[in-house]
């Protein structure tokens, strides 16, 4: 009888419901962060809430510029071109350790279902075609998928980032 009583506080205990909650790191990272950096947004606007940038380059009126923006403890570049003070498009190479799945429901959410996908090994590519603007988002999985980058730029633009990025990378 002793043994029982001993026993039984030790077995409720042990199979009492867990209150944990557990969130992924970008649960509460919201694409409005992004918001500040779409084409037509100012350069002097995103210098205020993100700080000086580094200049990357400047040529023939175009600037390259990279952000950093702050999530958690961690911070990620976001690249961004601005002509005449606005911005013309933007690159934003996101944290792995922001969930894919997670990320991409909210673009999905924000956006519609993408209008082209490739797959391409164990990446893949994603695009909405929002015009004017044009939504590029690739994503990666190994053990867990996790987004790579997002681009936004508008669709009749040819000397956007993601090309200049293509360009250099094929040297």
């Amino acid at each position: 009888m002793l043994k029982l009583l001993i026993i039984l506080p030790c077995l409720i205990l042990m199979f009492q419901p867990l209150n944990a909650k557990v969130e992924a790191p970008n649960y509460n990272f919201s694409l409005d962060t992004l918001n500040d950096f779409m084409p037509g947004k100012t350069e002097a606007d995103l210098e205020k809430k993100y700080g000086k940038p580094e200049v990357m380059s400047n040529e023939g009126g175009m600037k390259t510029l990279k952000f950093q923006v702050a999530h958690i403890r961690y911070k990620f570049p976001v690249i961004v071109q601005v002509r005449e003070g606005q911005v013309q498009d933007f690159f934003a190479r996101l944290p792995s350790y922001f969930l894919h799945d997670v990320f991409f429901q909210s673009l999905i959410n924000r956006m519609g279902k993408q209008t082209t996908y490739k797959k391409t090994g164990e990446e893949a590519y994603y695009t909405w075609d929002a015009k004017p603007l044009k939504h590029i988002y690739s994503a990666a999985c190994t053990i867990t998928c996790f987004p790579i980058f997002y681009a936004v730029h508008p669709a009749d633009m040819t000397s956007n980032l993601l090309n200049k990025m293509r360009k250099a990378n094929s040297k």
